[in-house]
């Protein structure tokens, strides 16, 4: 069964139950890049906010069980935050969460996608090339001296 995505849940109010399925997913991180994740100075206010701002998809059970911020930009629907529970990966969420976003992009005029993810998670370069994002460029957080992050674009047909 396909998981269904919506696009900015007027109804959604569970943001500390976001704010741990963001902690879940990224929590392999925790120690392996450097700087830390933006998400460690992130509480659940701050994802309401992010919502607010930003189009937020979600896939939800009785918890959230995925999701996906996604930042209109010149260009490209920039993505962020895209995590799927740990006990549910696997299962194509995180594939539902790109499709919807690719439609979201194509309704809002914008010929692409772009995401960023840093330079120690190989795994995720190579999820993101299988699922046909080329790597565009580098860039480094304030206060480093050396490439901190990986940016991968996906052109829209």
């Amino acid at each position: 069964m396909t998981p269904q995505v919506e696009i900015d849940p007027a109804d959604f109010s569970d943001w500390s139950g976001l704010h741990a399925l963001l902690v879940a997913a990224f929590a392999h991180m925790d120690g392996g890049i450097d700087p830390p994740s933006s998400l460690s100075g992130m509480d659940p206010q701050s994802l309401a906010a992010k919502a607010r701002e930003d189009h937020f998809l979600l896939v939800r059970d009785t918890a959230p069980i995925g999701c996906l911020f996604c930042t209109e930009e010149a260009g490209a629907l920039y993505l962020s935050k895209w995590a799927v529970a740990p006990e549910r990966q696997g299962r194509g969420l995180g594939l539902a969460l790109l499709e919807a976003a690719e439609s979201l992009a194509r309704a809002r005029g914008l010929p692409g996608l772009r995401l960023q993810t840093r330079i120690e998670l190989t795994g995720n370069h190579r999820a993101f090339r299988a699922l046909g994002f080329r790597l565009s460029g580098s860039s480094r957080h304030n206060g480093y001296d050396r490439a901190t992050s990986f940016e991968f674009r996906k052109q829209l047909a």
